[in-house]
C-alpha cells in the first residue's frame, strides 16, 4: 500500500493502518533504534511509541512522507530514550556522534536561547542544502541515522581513513557556515 492510502487509513481511525505501516517502515524504523540505542529490546519498544504517535498525531498531520515522518518520530524516541539510559550507563553507539559533531555544534540553548534554536536549525538545513546529494547523503548516513564510517566506506568501495576526512572537512564546513551566520559553538 502506498503512503497516501495509509494515511487515509489513519484518518478514517482504521487499526490497519498501524499494520501497514509496521509491515512497511517497522524494519527500517527498528533499525535506525536499534543503531542508535544498542538495544533490541529498546528499539522494539521505541517503534512500538512511534506507532502510538503516528495514531496520536494523524490526523490532524497529513503527512506528504509517511516514512520520513515514521523515522523523525522513531529517532526522536530513540534520542530520549538514549538519554534516559545514559543515565543509567546504558547508552549505544550515539555517545560516539556526541563528540565528532560537538565542536561543530552550539551547545544546547537555555530558556533564552530557545529562539535561537530555530535559528540553528534553519541554518543546519540551509547548510545540507548547500552540499552534492552525495555529501548530504553521506552526512545524514553518518549523523542521522548513525552508520558507522566503516559501514559507509564498505557500501561505497572507498577506504574508511578517506572517508573520515570527507566527514571531518563536512564538519568544518558546518561549523563555518554556523559562524557566518552568527551562531555562536
Amino acid at each position: 500500500m502506498e503512503d497516501p492510502g495509509i494515511v487515509e487509513l489513519f484518518w478514517a481511525r482504521d487499526e490497519s493502518a498501524l499494520t501497514a505501516v509496521s509491515e512497511k517502515y517497522g524494519g527500517l524504523c527498528h533499525r535506525l533504534a536499534s543503531r542508535l540505542l544498542g538495544s533490541e529490546r529498546d528499539a522494539e519498544e521505541c517503534v512500538s511509541d512511534m506507532l502510538l504517535r503516528l495514531w496520536n498525531s494523524i490526523p490532524p498531520q497529513r503527512p506528504l512522507s509517511l516514512k520520513a515522518y515514521s523515522l523523525k518520530i522513531t529517532r526522536n524516541l530513540a534520542v530520549d530514550r538514549w538519554r534516559r539510559n545514559a543515565a543509567a550507563l546504558r547508552a549505544g553507539e550515539l555517545t560516539s556522534l556526541t563528540p565528532e559533531l560537538e565542536a561543530s555544534l552550539p551547545l544546547a540553548p537555555s530558556a533564552e536561547e530557545a529562539s535561537g534554536e530555530r535559528q540553528t536549525a534553519e541554518a543546519v538545513a540551509g547548510w545540507l542544502r548547500s552540499l552534492s546529494k552525495d555529501d548530504r547523503t553521506l552526512f545524514l548516513r553518518r549523523y542521522w541515522f548513525g552508520d558507522t564510517v566503516k559501514e559507509i566506506a564498505q557500501s561505497r568501495g572507498v577506504p574508511a581513513n578517506r572517508l573520515a576526512q570527507k566527514l571531518n572537512r563536512l564538519r568544518g564546513g558546518l561549523r563555518r557556515a554556523l559562524e557566518k551566520e552568527g551562531i555562536v559553538l
